[in-house]
């Protein structure tokens, strides 16, 4: 990860990372903004945190060849196994490398698919 200790806000974490990358972490943000605007945005364990209430939604981290996405459970990842194939790691985390445009609609559709998810569980 880029040096982002101590960053307060998500503004700061994306400012802190090198100009090429930004643009994509705005992308991110706004994505996860547009799916979730109800989501509180945060700073947890020194990455952009978006939670609804006590739930996290989803947590993204700007690395060096990549932009991680992570906590999305199988439930959510699972229906999407075609699409999230090039980009799944180990336990619910997405990268996805800068070489490539970010997959907007599948992002959206797993943000869309998370939300739900939480939804639910407060019913």
């Amino acid at each position: 990860m880029f040096a982002t200790d101590n960053v307060p806000t998500v503004d700061a974490y994306i400012a802190a990372q090198p100009e090429a990358v930004q643009s994509m972490l705005n992308e991110m943000r706004a994505l996860i903004q547009q799916v979730a605007p109800q989501a509180a945005e945060s700073i947890s364990y020194d990455m952009p945190t978006y939670k609804l209430g006590d739930q996290r939604l989803v947590y993204f981290a700007a690395w060096k060849q990549h932009i991680g996405l992570y906590a999305l459970p199988a439930a959510v990842l699972d229906p999407f196994e075609t699409e999230v194939a090039p980009y799944r790691q180990p336990k619910g985390t997405l990268q996805f490398p800068y070489s490539q445009t970010l997959p907007a609609e599948l992002i959206e559709n797993l943000l869309r698919a998370n939300l739900k998810r939480l939804q639910a569980k407060e019913a």
